[in-house]
């Protein structure tokens, strides 16, 4: 190898990767969300676990893995401790042992209330508009659909 920098080719560019742009986003976001959460006891997997609950209670593991985009083996062990936490209570179906139901206790419920001005937190730290916030989650949907055809 030479000492001589070579000028690297364009379409090879860190800063000219899409993948690179959202995943250096989706890390800033974790990282303006952590002060948040802590404040809470929840980690951002956990959040989203009770954004998940918090609309519908009593899914399966197999239904909070479909609307996380995880599969099991990475959302059981977070399960468990959000369980062994106190927030919500996993029980397996009488009918079906690999059916396991989550539901949220007292305490899962309760956070609800605290969490609820988070979103207007993020919108003051990000500086954006709520329809600037709309607009760019609908598109990142949209491309995340594109992605998984």
């Amino acid at each position: 190898m030479s000492d001589k920098k070579k000028p690297a080719n364009q379409t090879l560019r860190l800063d000219n990767q899409l993948c690179f742009a959202l995943y250096s986003t989706s890390l800033a976001m974790t990282k303006m969300y952590k002060p948040m959460l802590d404040a809470n006891g929840l980690t951002y997997p956990q959040y989203l676990v009770m954004l998940v609950l918090w609309e519908e209670d009593g899914l399966t593991v197999s239904q909070i893995g479909e609307r996380l985009f995880l599969d099991s083996g990475t959302l059981t062990p977070l399960l468990k401790r959000m369980e062994s936490t106190g927030l919500l209570l996993r029980l397996r179906d009488t009918e079906d042992e690999r059916r396991v139901y989550v539901g949220l206790t007292a305490a899962g419920n309760s956070l609800r209330r605290t969490a609820t001005d988070l979103p207007s937190c993020v919108q003051s730290l990000t500086g954006c508009s709520l329809s600037e916030i709309v607009s760019l989650s609908e598109n990142i949907k949209a491309f995340r659909q594109r992605l998984m055809r």
